[in-house]
């Protein structure tokens, strides 16, 4: 089921484990450092567009940052 808080936080584990600051992300999904914040503190999400960019970037599927799957690998 997805939560923006669970989406928040397998966004801040995958970046982390990239070893990329939250600048880092914001440069590749075009918008500003606090953005990313909020995402992964769950306030907020983000448009499609960006959360494709996410997903293609970090090479993760779109269903585990969602919380539909627990499994990171994309299909």
């Amino acid at each position: 089921m997805f939560t923006k808080e669970q989406f928040g936080q397998r966004l801040l584990q995958i970046r982390k484990e990239h070893h990329e600051t939250q600048t880092d992300l914001a440069e590749v999904i075009e918008t500003k450092k606090s953005h990313i914040s909020e995402m992964e503190s769950g306030k907020h999400t983000t448009t499609i567009e960006k959360f494709a960019k996410i997903c293609e970037h970090y090479k993760v599927s779109a269903d585990y940052l969602l919380g539909l799957s627990d499994d990171p690998e994309p299909r």
